[in-house]
């Protein structure tokens, strides 16, 4: 895990819901247990200000980093996501975006790996499809300064062939299988009394790992889905060992968040 996912991870999981700033030095203290010495922290944080992810503020224990409102958005659409409970009823719609071709290479590759972190996925160079409109579509396109053909529309076929050719099934499935083995070395590892930063580093592992299926999963219907999809047997462990090592990691966190006031 590199400094930067790491923070964003920080930043979402525990920050967002306690004030949404922190200290440098209680962002190196909490990053320490996750091998990211200080100036990988201090790179990162400069590199997400550039970015518009993070702004300097002035706190009581020095100074500190706080979220953006791009950032907010950002990490509060990527927890429902992450925390996937319940999703809608699919209207059998699809969500289809046309752009103008982009010439540049550097900015037509941050638009696909963008797009594809908010489920889209690419049936040509210009037309993407997803399951179901993204929230953040609007700030992406607005970040981005481009402009996209947007409809609603029902396929004239089966959206199961539409589906195999615009995601790759069976890599998801086999990362997911992958990913539920090494979680569970990962968890089992940690000893009944171990202490809150090595459960702090496991559960950020844990979480950061699932994360990541954002750039990989667009969140499709279960009835899109082949039978005994194996993300709903790795989501249910995330849930349940996400919720279960949480008290111990945010006593850490918090511990740390305080040690400037004393």
């Amino acid at each position: 895990m590199n400094a930067r996912a790491a923070l964003f991870d920080l930043y979402g999981d525990h920050l967002r819901i306690r004030a949404g700033h922190a200290s440098v030095a209680a962002l190196v203290r909490l990053l320490a247990p996750l091998d990211i010495a200080a100036p990988a922290v201090r790179t990162a944080i400069s590199r997400m200000v550039r970015q518009d992810w993070l702004t300097p503020v002035r706190l009581p224990q020095g100074p500190g980093y706080a979220l953006t409102p791009k950032c907010l958005r950002r990490l509060d659409e990527t927890a429902v996501r992450v925390y996937r409970t319940g999703s809608a009823p699919w209207s059998g719609r699809w969500h289809v975006l046309v752009f103008q071709p982009v010439r540049d290479r550097a900015r037509r590759e941050r638009l696909r790996a963008d797009l594809s972190f908010l489920g889209y996925a690419s049936l040509c160079e210009t037309t993407w499809i997803g399951p179901r409109p993204s929230p953040e579509l609007d700030a992406l396109l607005e970040d981005q300064r481009l402009r996209a053909d947007r409809f609603e529309s029902t396929l004239d076929g089966d959206p199961r062939e539409l589906v195999a050719r615009a995601w790759d099934l069976c890599s998801i499935a086999r990362a997911y299988e992958e990913w539920l083995g090494q979680a569970v070395y990962l968890v089992d590892g940690l000893g009944c009394d171990a202490p809150d930063d090595q459960i702090f580093a496991a559960r950020s592992k844990l979480v950061h790992g699932w994360r990541n299926f954002l750039f990989r999963d667009p969140g499709l219907p279960p009835e899109l889905l082949p039978p005994a999809w194996p993300g709903e047997k790795a989501r249910a462990y995330f849930e349940q060992e996400a919720a279960r090592l949480l008290p111990s990691a945010a006593a850490f966190v918090d511990r740390n968040l305080d040690k400037g006031f004393h």
